[in-house]
């Protein structure tokens, strides 16, 4: 459940123009998606070491349809995995929140994922996205819990979660029967406003 009046955290949140959604960072922007993305969308949908963790590469009508399920996202939820681009307007890859699907062995949630292009790879881009993504969904949204799940031998995205400052819970782990994966088994990070924000302010 979203909550109807926005959680106030009293800490800088991410620069958010509700109107046209743009959320800036340091080095990118993250805005809701638009026609002219497809093409790139598409292309990074079909590299094959960009898509090493899905499966493989897949198809121009699934990555349309990957796309057309997070604009209906936003559209429901003001939120979405957010389009990702450079200062200058190059395309870097996604990142966001997105709600969990009716079926999901964990039952109702949001997670949060990221993917980039293989040319961003390496130089703090997820981090980066991914964090300002996360501050929206629980500042702007209200959001109190956000998820993250990857495989046991995707460090690059454990490494992320870590950064995030996400906690490891083991006792959320599951398994999932996915296209191309059969049982695919998820170890999961969990994200609260109070214990990220407890996390920033000490670094600081």
């Amino acid at each position: 459940m979203i909550p109807k009046r926005p959680y106030l955290l009293g800490w800088s949140a991410p620069i958010c123009n509700e109107r046209s959604m743009e959320i800036d960072t340091p080095r990118t922007r993250l805005r809701g998606w638009q026609e002219t993305d497809r093409d790139a969308f598409a292309a990074m949908n079909a590299d094959p070491e960009v898509m090493l963790d899905m499966g493989g590469p897949i198809s121009r009508a699934a990555s349309d349809a990957k796309l057309d399920r997070y604009v209906a996202a936003f559209n429901r939820y003001g939120f979405c995995r957010w389009a990702i681009e450079s200062r200058d307007g190059h395309f870097l890859g996604y990142a966001g929140i997105m709600p969990a699907p009716e079926d999901h062995p964990l039952g109702p949630h949001f997670d949060i994922g990221w993917r980039l292009i293989r040319t961003a790879w390496g130089q703090g881009y997820a981090t980066e996205a991914a964090g300002a993504a996360l501050d929206d969904a629980f500042a702007r949204v209200g959001l109190t819990e956000v998820v993250a799940y990857t495989a046991s031998d995707n460090l690059r995205s454990q490494a992320v979660m870590d950064r995030l400052h996400l906690q490891r819970n083991p006792s959320r782990d599951f398994t999932a029967n996915y296209d191309g994966f059969g049982a695919w088994r998820g170890l999961v990070w969990v994200g609260r406003p109070d214990f990220v924000v407890l996390k920033r302010r000490r670094l600081l």
